[in-house]
């Protein structure tokens, strides 16, 4: 049985539509329904009920998909390790963090090394401003960055952590006395900019252009580093949001931190640059995969 028609059956037993199986690996309907059969007259027993309405494994079919399915993760996790044992261990894979982020991949690297043992990750640091040079550069074989992420020569791994946001606001600021705060509250104050090193889409992802009623969130400063807007919010010149660990590493003089209400989870996922993809980037992709993602 190849490997291909395995992934077939356990697309088709996740997807439950032969159409959307086919465009998400990327064959025509016709091919999906051939390897189906195939593997129908081999079983000697249905797979799938299908009628005009729904496409539903049988019960010979979900126990198939899941035996296979445990058959599969082996396979890859086998070849992750060969791949792993066969490259010089003696270089670190570098994963590039921002700021305090690295302590929340403890849990990660120590999954990593426990399983492939010999294998290091080195964690360094790169800054919003700026966050894809580094992996374009070959400063950092990975970066943790938070999602969407759309850089065509750029591959978006798993989702290790996904968490929530704060607003940092001046001690003496006027939101400062409340128990949270919404986005709608983003157009009444300026909030910091990011610079020109990032693009839009991705800055925007985690400083809105607009408030949820369209109103225009207005930019002040600028700032390369987090240092750096932790001073301005300090000094009351603007307000930022941030990412919910904050609150667990940083206390800086003069700045209260608030949950946004209403604000998308932020979720970060390993990335790394397409061409440099390697057998190390590979199984420590699979072991965030394995290990799933923590809040």
């Amino acid at each position: 049985m190849e490997t291909r028609d395995i992934e077939i059956l356990l697309t088709l037993a996740e997807e439950l539509h032969f159409g959307r199986t086919a465009e998400r690996l990327h064959l025509s309907q016709a091919r999906v329904s051939q390897v189906i059969r195939k593997l129908e007259r081999r079983v000697g027993a249905p797979l799938f009920e299908r009628t005009s309405r729904r496409v539903k494994p049988t019960p010979i079919g979900r126990r198939l998909c899941h035996d296979l399915q445990q058959a599969l993760d082996l396979i890859q996790t086998g070849l992750a390790r060969a791949e792993a044992a066969a490259l010089d261990t003696g270089r670190a894979l570098r994963l590039g963090v921002m700021g305090i982020l690295g302590l929340e991949l403890r849990r990660l690297v120590d999954a990593f090394r426990d399983r492939y043992p010999g294998s290091e990750v080195q964690i360094t640091e790169f800054h919003f401003s700026d966050p894809f040079t580094p992996l374009r550069t070959g400063q950092a074989d990975l970066h943790l960055l938070w999602l969407p992420v759309r850089e065509p020569d750029l591959t978006v791994g798993p989702v290790v952590l996904t968490e929530g946001r704060v607003l940092a606001v001046a001690a003496g600021h006027p939101l400062a006395a409340r128990d949270s705060a919404s986005l709608e509250d983003l157009g009444d104050h300026l909030v910091v900019d990011g610079g020109a090193g990032a693009p839009d889409y991705w800055v925007e992802s985690m400083v809105p252009w607009r408030t949820p009623s369209g109103r225009r969130i207005g930019r002040g400063p600028s700032a390369r580093t987090f240092h750096e807007v932790l001073s301005l919010v300090a000094e009351g010149r603007c307000v930022s949001p941030l990412n919910a660990h904050v609150t667990r590493y940083y206390s800086h003089p003069g700045v209260v931190f608030l949950p946004i209400a209403d604000a998308p989870a932020t979720r970060w996922a390993l990335t790394w640059r397409t061409a440099g993809e390697s057998a190390h980037i590979r199984a420590l992709a699979q072991t965030a995969r394995d290990i799933g993602a923590h809040a």
